[in-house]
């Protein structure tokens, strides 16, 4: 059938969709969700089918096409492209029958992630997948075969080196900006360490997010290992490089409902440190009320499967299991949290900061067989030469390598939370202080945010400020105070 193309202009990132008229429908015989080729020319492409009642939007003899099927066909409106009946994936069988409680083989999930990569398959589908793992969790052997086959269908990195080293944080607490403390400790050590990471998604910052504010982030591969070889080190944004992106596709999908299901969790992490070629990776899980993950218990069956699945991708891993009470170091969100990273570059900075940053970065100095790792990463640190290996790296990525902290400017309008009495301060609720964080602007507004003027156990008298709110704009100031007003954030006592 051939039909003519109208542009909806809608995009839907990491799908392919299609609208027909109903009467096009009932020809072939097909309803919403099912799954057409269209083709033009050489090119064709499974979209997903959504339907049209009205001939206001999409009449009988047409399609609509959303952008990313125009992009990949090259067609535009008025067009005609021929359009037959595809049938659904062989991965959504298997999809199935994980719901049933059934475990997948090697072959079933490698279909699953070959049809999420090629967007096969819609976002309920993926949904599907996701809540099949959460209600029956994945073994330890489907989690190493999911683990392999995101990377096989992903970019990869590949230094050619005996040690890569890598780290990553479970998530949870604000700031904790350890990685960029880290990365320049452990480059100036002479080891290899490249950092991809993700923008932020429910954070008032990501890793990427803050280093933006001194350099660039986005780069090609080809120029990533330019940066590598030239410093050792680089803190790039994985989201350009198709580096396991399987993943992404169902990072998506559980966002919504906040569902993150243990052996998805586990592939998260280790596809994308084996795609970004690490050989030893350091996992720090804080346990905290208000962190991501909230028992020990928890942490201590996490760690265990990680190192597992680790050694079974050839990977040698260590975790550790930190305190996630309260967020690490002063500043929250982007520009808040360079600050802080270069001050504790050049000596000062959050001593909470400086001391996880240090004995993590020791840690990992350790994996790669040097003696009395944390003494020569804090070495490194207080004799200048994670900073000069830092400006080393901003200078790679097209960054400001002599940037003062204070030219890292802040949002014009702050507001100032002080307490209503004296005490000790009891409770710090990490999930709140993100959220004021990113109501403020936060990461989009990179000089949006909120500092922190006390720590679990301070002394405070009536009106000391407990912590400052920064915007951008008056607005987004207002819609944070309102967080403020009607939630107990830093609970005192």
């Amino acid at each position: 059938m051939r039909l003519k193309v109208k542009d909806v202009d809608i995009s839907v990132p990491g799908m392919y969709i299609a609208v027909l008229h109903m009467e096009e429908a009932e020809h072939l015989d097909i309803f919403a969700s099912d799954r057409i080729r269209i083709s033009k020319g050489k090119k064709s492409i499974v979209a997903i089918v959504d339907i049209s009642e009205s001939r206001k939007g999409i009449g009988p003899g047409e399609i609509g096409l959303f952008e990313e099927v125009l992009d990949y066909l090259d067609v535009k409106n008025g067009d005609s492209v021929n359009i037959e009946v595809e049938r659904k994936p062989e991965s959504i069988a298997h999809i199935k029958k994980k719901l049933k409680g059934m475990e997948l083989n090697k072959h079933e999930l490698d279909e699953i992630v070959r049809d999420i990569v090629a967007n096969r398959l819609s976002d309920i589908e993926r949904t599907y997948f996701v809540s099949a793992c959460y209600i029956h969790e994945l073994s330890l052997q489907e989690t190493v075969n999911l683990t392999n086959s995101v990377v096989e269908h992903g970019g990869k990195l590949d230094f050619k080196k005996k040690y890569v080293l890598d780290k990553h944080c479970l998530g949870g607490l604000p700031g904790n900006r350890t990685t960029m403390v880290i990365i320049p400790i452990v480059a100036a050590a002479g080891y290899t360490i490249a950092k991809t990471s993700s923008r932020s998604i429910t954070s008032p910052s990501g890793t990427s997010d803050t280093m933006e504010v001194l350099a660039k982030v986005e780069f090609s591969i080809k120029k990533i290992k330019e940066i590598v070889k030239k410093t050792n080190g680089c803190m790039v944004w994985g989201g350009t490089l198709d580096l396991a992106s399987a993943d992404d596709r169902l990072i998506r999908v559980e966002k919504p409902l906040s569902i993150d299901p243990e052996g998805i969790m586990v592939t998260s992490i280790l596809s994308k440190k084996k795609a970004d070629g690490a050989t030893h990776v350091l996992i720090d899980i804080p346990v905290g009320k208000s962190a991501k993950i909230q028992n020990e218990k928890r942490a201590l069956r996490l760690k265990k499967k990680f190192i597992e699945v680790g050694k079974r991708l050839g990977m040698k891993i260590k975790v550790i299991v930190t305190d996630g009470n309260q967020p690490i170091g002063r500043g929250i969100g982007p520009a808040l949290e360079a600050r802080d990273v270069l001050a504790v570059l050049q000596g000062g900075g959050p001593e909470d900061l400086k001391e996880k940053s240090v004995y993590m970065a020791g840690l990992l100095l350790e994996m790669a067989g040097v003696k009395e790792g944390l003494k020569k990463a804090r070495e490194i640190l207080e004799s200048g030469e994670a900073y000069k290996k830092m400006k080393e790296i901003i200078k790679a990525q097209e960054g400001r390598p002599e940037i003062k902290i204070e030219d890292i400017k802040l949002g014009k309008y702050k507001h100032e939370v002080v307490t209503k009495k004296s005490g000790k301060v009891k409770h710090i609720d990490n999930e709140l202080i993100a959220k004021i964080a990113r109501v403020a602007g936060a990461p989009q507004d990179k000089m949006s945010g909120v500092y922190m003027n006390v720590r679990l156990k301070d002394k405070v008298k009536r009106g000391d400020v407990l912590y400052t709110i920064y915007a951008k704009s008056k607005r987004k100031l207002e819609f944070a105070q309102d967080i403020v007003s009607s939630s107990g954030v830093i609970e005192v006592k």
